[in-house]
């Protein structure tokens, strides 16, 4: 195991945490129902039990489960090793109950949005929002336009509940729980997220977001979020996810699942700002039929670990995808990012974007799959690495794999990497500004083709972020 990973040398970096003042630092809460234990039976019935659960959704859990026991833990992870799945709790219900208004969250929940802005991007821009504390929705807000149009937009229990037909049709379809152990091991635990269905020649014009808040150590957080996207439709839905500076350690393990039916148009943008001791998995696939368009942009910026890879699968004729992904390692912290495109059906395109930036010791690796199937017939696919190294320490990595099975496709790949020099820096500093400011400008202007794709105000975000990640005081995370 690196020692970028290793959690006593976390906590050392982690002392005077600047990110204190933006995010908070763990703090003691209330809790209503806290499960932790051994991952067996007696625990996935509990969970199930106390969300009253259909009995289709225990048997799909148990079974999940059955996978995550007989699955080995993938060989190629580091950083793993430390987690003590048994140790953590894999089920927390704060003691809060889901409202519509930010006045009735108890203050020490509450506390955690207002510091990051949310009630005001909410109340600016949004469509619709949903945040999650630990294992469960906390807040719940959507405009009614929305009800009119018949979307249906609801916190992922709810949705079991009242929509079970539809959920049922689509939940652990796109990403089934035999796909990995780590997959296994959500769907037997998740709590938590959004669904979203929007019915045919329906556009959200404003994007919908869900925030999801880990607020203590020892902890896993397992929510699902699941887009249906009917027939010529258009959703723009934004993930956040932050955490304050923890003691300990804890887990994400999430899963994005979207179905794009022929003609729709789904937008999914993440900016993930976990604190620096969260150990982040993220399983996200996409099912495109007859000409709809898939895009990812994924941003990269917190957490000890990261494992992500948004996917789509092209299985209609004219499907198209863009994945971009941004992976910041600022500190001796791991970023394992990239894109995976399946292309099936003819007449498909796909683009994918990297932009990797490793400072302070970092290690960025990109890890990508393009596969064009037989049936994918003039299909075209594009891949563009762009790797800033910015000191000696710094590491960064790309692991393409491209397999073509039909002579029609056209497919590309070009990776560049580049080192920031002495030069560069010292002629920036020479005109005022200081390290850390410079290198922030640094990577903003490598970000300057990706970012018009960000609402304004999420770009305002991410600027503040970055910029916050080379001040003088060190890191934010």
């Amino acid at each position: 195991m690196t020692e970028a990973v290793k959690t006593s040398k976390l906590e050392e970096i982690l002392g005077g945490w600047p990110g204190e003042e933006l995010y908070g630092v763990e703090k003691e809460y209330a809790k209503e129902v806290e499960i932790r234990g051994k991952i067996e039976r007696g625990l996935i019935e509990e969970i199930s039990r106390i969300k009253g659960e259909p009995e289709w959704m225990l048997r799909l859990r148990l079974r999940a489960l059955e996978l995550f026991e007989k699955y080995p833990m993938p060989n190629w992870l580091v950083g793993v090793e430390h987690i003590d799945l048994e140790e953590l709790s894999q089920y927390v219900k704060p003691k809060a109950e889901r409202v519509s208004s930010w006045e009735e969250i108890p203050k020490e929940y509450r506390e955690a949005y207002e510091r990051l802005g949310l009630p005001e991007l909410e109340q600016r821009f949004l469509m619709g929002l949903t945040a999650v504390y630990d294992s469960e929705t906390v807040f719940h807000r959507f405009k009614k336009e929305l009800e009119k149009k018949g979307v249906i937009l609801l916190p992922m229990e709810e949705a079991v509940q009242k929509y079970p037909d539809l959920v049922k049709q689509y939940f652990a379809k796109v990403f089934p729980p035999s796909d990995h152990k780590f997959a296994a091991l959500h769907v037997a635990l998740w709590s938590g997220g959004t669904f979203v269905y929007v019915p045919p020649n329906i556009r959200i014009e404003q994007p919908i977001e869900a925030f999801f808040f880990i607020g203590a150590s020892m902890e896993g957080q397992f929510e699902h979020t699941l887009i249906v996207a009917d027939e010529n439709s258009f959703i723009h839905f934004i993930e956040g996810c932050s955490a304050p500076l923890l003691k300990k350690y804890s887990f994400h393990d999430g899963m994005v699942e979207i179905f794009a039916k022929k003609g729709s148009h789904v937008k999914f943008t993440t900016i993930q700002n976990w604190s620096r001791n969260i150990i982040n998995f993220n399983n996200k696939r996409a099912i495109a039929e007859e000409n709809a368009f898939v895009e990812w942009l994924e941003g990269s910026i917190g957490s000890q670990i990261t494992y992500t890879y948004p996917s789509t699968v092209l299985r209609g004729r004219g499907s198209r995808t863009s994945n971009i992904v941004i992976g910041l390692a600022n500190g001796p912290y791991l970023k394992d990012t990239g894109s995976k495109v399946i292309h099936v059906a003819p007449e498909t395109k796909s683009r994918i974007v990297s932009k990797s930036i490793s400072n302070a010791g970092g290690i960025n690796i990109y890890r990508g799959l393009v596969k064009i199937s037989p049936s994918a017939e003039n299909a075209f696919a594009q891949v563009d690495c762009d790797s800033l190294i910015m000191d000696s320490e710094s590491q960064a990595h790309t692991f393409p794999h491209i397999q073509v099975d039909n002579p029609t496709a056209t497919v590309s790949h070009e990776a560049k990497t580049g080192r920031l020099s002495d030069d560069q820096l010292f002629y920036m500093q020479s005109r005022g500004l200081k390290e850390g400011e410079a290198k922030a400008l640094i990577v903003l202007g490598m970000l300057q083709d990706v970012l018009p794709d960000l609402p304004l105000e999420y770009v305002s975000v991410l600027s503040k972020v970055i910029q916050l990640e080379f001040s003088e005081v060190g890191a934010v995370g």
